[in-house]
């Protein structure tokens, strides 16, 4: 029996994976194969960590289903050999990808952290060490030979979140991201500490599926005051247009003018899915709590809950790559699949 657990470092690019070359003073990608050279620290854990990088990083504002398909098959390939994955990231559309992995991996029984950082692993004041070390050591954890955390988590600035929970809220701070409408997993300071009553509960007998198609037939629709019914029809009418996130105000809220029950009407009978989410980082969508959301709920408009738009998007990829039958698609996105609402 083995003692020590085994963690494989993917990297995707982002900061995280960048130093700084003191002769050009710009950023260059970091050599993942000296990782201990530059984090020594990583010698005290009791874990063997190898590394696989994309063989071009890039940037996450270029990230696409494409890219996650690559993450998952990574992890797929090498799902026996390892006890944990570490997924380094940009920050950027870091929620957006943690949120579709954990919907493309069904039945994960291993943890999946993602994490990045704001600084460069070289810089002076970095973030990126902690966020690298302590990643990894939470992959590493270990009870009765089973891991303790078993799904797809993002870890950044001391705290471990559910990755469908999450949102980036912040630019310029170490505390990028927010978990609104769920409790961090886990929290590190002097100690680290495991919540592990707020941790997905797994069937650990299931054997791992790897879903690889996601339909990106996809788009997202902000409201504000002012949005005329021309706009709202333009996006519908886009070609093979599948589904529709309207990120309504409040608790789920729309104007009640009738050209946008004309419109809905339209896109329901042209077969398009439309999910309403709130705008709100925090706070959750309750269909016919104001009489600005009445109109939404006779219409049969899916219920996002408190989901979050990252999730919701990448659900809505998810489901649509998997064929769900449009009499059942609104019953199963109003269903939690891996802890993305409540």
């Amino acid at each position: 029996m083995k003692n020590t657990t085994s963690i494989l470092l993917i990297y995707t690019g982002g900061t995280i994976g960048m130093v700084k070359d003191y002769e050009s003073d710009s950023l260059i990608p970091f050599n993942f194969n000296k990782l201990e050279k530059h984090v020594p620290e990583l010698g005290q854990l009791a874990c063997e960590i190898d590394s696989v990088s994309f063989e071009k990083p890039i940037d996450s504002s270029n990230m696409n289903a494409d890219y996650w398909v690559k993450i998952a098959e990574l992890i797929e390939s090498d799902y026996e050999t390892y006890d944990g994955f570490v997924v380094l990231h940009g920050s950027d559309t870091m929620s957006y990808s943690a949120s579709a992995l954990s919907f493309m991996l069904e039945n994960l029984s291993k943890p999946v952290i993602f994490t990045g950082s704001q600084l460069p692993i070289g810089d002076l004041r970095t973030d990126a060490k902690e966020n690298l070390i302590t990643a990894i050591q939470i992959a590493s954890l270990r009870k009765k030979d089973v891991s303790v955390v078993r799904e797809v988590c993002l870890y950044f600035e001391y705290k471990l979140y559910r990755a469908n929970r999450t949102t980036k809220i912040n630019a310029e701070h170490f505390q990028a991201f927010s978990s609104l409408n769920y409790p961090a997993l886990a929290e590190s300071g002097v100690h680290l500490k495991v919540y592990e009553e707020h941790l997905l509960k797994v069937n650990a007998r299931k054997k791992l599926k790897v879903h690889k198609k996601m339909d990106a037939n996809v788009a997202i629709l902000k409201l504000f005051p002012g949005i005329t019914a021309t706009i709202f029809r333009s996006i519908l009418n886009t070609n093979n247009l599948k589904a529709l996130i309207i990120e309504t105000y409040g608790a789920g809220n729309a104007p009640t003018e009738d050209w946008l029950v004309s419109e809905l009407k339209y896109a329901k009978s042209e077969g398009i899915h439309i999910i309403n989410v709130t705008q709100c980082s925090g706070g959750s969508v309750i269909m016919g709590q104001y009489k600005t959301s009445e109109h939404l709920k006779k219409l049969g408009i899916i219920d996002g809950k408190n989901i979050t738009t990252e999730a919701a998007i990448t659900k809505l990829m998810y489901l649509l790559g998997n064929d769900v039958s449009s009499k059942l698609f609104k019953t199963v996105f109003e269903t939690s699949l891996r802890g993305e609402m409540n």
